[in-house]
């Protein structure tokens, strides 16, 4: 892609679970100045769980990617199964799978496996958090085949992801083409235990990772309260986070690629994962 620098090694299209299905799928972009291992951050793309792919959001984070090859960071972009194609959890275990391989290929394409960090936007932060929160309380249903993967996430960079979909729409919406419908297989009243198995918020412990919550304050698909209360929560826990409300900001776009964000950003790669 153009918005990489040049001299970026890509490694496209790598079948991460072992079989054909065209949304498991991951890429590698490596940066140019030679390393022995290449801390990793893992993209987690947004899209209402039914849209997009390994390629989203990158188009408006241009400086943010640059950013992260130009500083030494792999980057791993990884696809995941719509709600369209299967209901939760099958967008979780995709997304563990994901990483287990690049943890389990880490040596072959030069990646450091003890330095991986997880950015998200919207549905993809909603993934990005639930895999970081969940790893510690072992929910067999999240892991391809129960097993629970290997590798540990060092943070989380979380932009407007939901972190409790018990509330992110009201509980007596019944319209089943709603995104967190499609994504449940029925409405939230009448799936209110996977909603809350689904709900990153009710994982947190004190051993979770450090995260940077970054939210809009016009988001009109993400209420803001979703990450205040994210915030909260891993406060009360003692868990180190820091939430940036964007004055003005939607629920996505170029506000997000400011200066003052990726300076922030950096900031916490640096301190996590170098």
């Amino acid at each position: 892609m153009s918005i990489f620098p040049k001299g970026t090694l890509l490694y496209d299209d790598l079948p991460y679970a072992g079989d054909t299905t065209h949304k498991h799928l991951l890429d590698i972009y490596l940066p140019p100045q030679h390393k022995d291992k290449y801390p990793v951050v893992i993209w987690i793309h947004g899209g209402a769980w039914m849209s997009n792919d390994k390629y989203a959001d990158m188009g408006y984070m241009t400086q943010t990617i640059k950013g992260f090859i130009d500083s030494g960071y792999a980057v791993a972009s990884i696809d995941y199964r719509w709600s369209t194609q299967a209901i939760f959890p099958a967008q979780i275990q995709d997304c563990n799978q994901a990483i287990e391989y690049l943890y389990q290929h880490a040596e072959q394409f030069l990646l450091d496996r003890k330095r991986f960090a997880v950015i998200g936007f919207s549905a993809g932060g909603h993934l990005a958090n639930l895999l970081a929160l969940s790893a510690n309380n072992d929910i067999k249903d999240f892991y391809t085949g129960g097993k629970k993967p290997h590798f540990k996430i060092k943070l989380v960079l979380d932009f407007y992801g939901p972190s409790n979909l018990v509330t992110l729409t009201a509980t007596d919406n019944k319209d089943l083409k709603n995104p967190v419908a499609l994504l449940l297989g029925g409405a939230v009243s009448d799936k209110m235990d996977l909603a809350k198995k689904a709900s990153p918020i009710i994982y947190i412990d004190k051993d979770d990772p450090p995260f940077l919550i970054v939210q809009g304050e016009k988001d009109q698909s993400v209420n803001p309260e979703q990450a205040k209360s994210l915030s909260a929560a891993l406060t009360s826990f003692g868990v180190k986070n820091e939430l940036i409300i964007v004055p003005g900001a939607p629920h996505y776009g170029e506000m997000f690629d400011a200066e003052s964000i990726r300076k922030k950003v950096f900031f916490y790669l640096g301190k996590y994962l170098k």
